[in-house]
């Protein structure tokens, strides 16, 4: 069972929830996979959401990436989300690590992700510590700056999103987000 670590309001009245469990078993309006370009989801949590999701993700996948061509870096799209409990997956491509860049093409991941559930009027949003895994970015660069650029959107643009939560199965990385959150609160307390 997914379980709630720390969550803090913002001045926007939006919320930030830090969570350690599941991404596939989060009760939210999309989830995000962190995926690669061409979406094939074989490994890592697109693999597991497509595992628990079932083949129609990959499907749609696939028809989005024949429609529109392959996601390049910074880039999402959005698919269904199958019999998962959300409504919608949200792929973005994050940066692998060593290619150039790396903390920008993060931040556009993320605010790719963000910009795409408010086009499509999601109001809870669960993420995932994007390009952290098998993409190699390290989890304590990549921690501060995907807090920072989800603080950053919901307090700044407006849309539909309500609540973002951040949702990773390790209990390293959830530990890294809500030292991050206690210290960037305290800070401006």
């Amino acid at each position: 069972m997914n379980r709630e670590l720390y969550r803090h309001r913002l001045p926007s009245g939006r919320h930030i929830v830090i969570v350690q469990g599941d991404i596939t078993r989060e009760e939210v309006d999309a989830i995000v996979n962190a995926a690669n370009g061409h979406l094939q989801h074989g490994g890592g949590v697109a693999g597991a959401i497509v595992r628990r999701g079932g083949s129609i993700i990959q499907q749609e996948s696939d028809a989005w990436v024949r429609e529109h061509g392959p996601l390049a870096t910074g880039e999402a799209a959005i698919t269904g989300a199958g019999t998962l409990p959300a409504r919608y997956v949200i792929h973005t491509v994050g940066p692998v690590y060593g290619s150039g860049d790396e903390d920008n093409k993060l931040r556009r991941a993320v605010r790719s992700a963000l910009q795409m559930a408010d086009r499509h009027g999601i109001g809870r949003l669960s993420l995932p510590a994007i390009s952290s895994g098998v993409f190699g970015f390290p989890k304590e660069r990549a921690v501060p700056l995907i807090l920072d650029e989800v603080v950053r959107y919901l307090s700044t643009e407006k849309g539909n999103l309500e609540e973002v939560r951040l949702c990773n199965i390790d209990q390293r990385t959830t530990a890294m987000f809500v030292a991050v959150a206690k210290q960037l609160w305290k800070a401006s307390a």
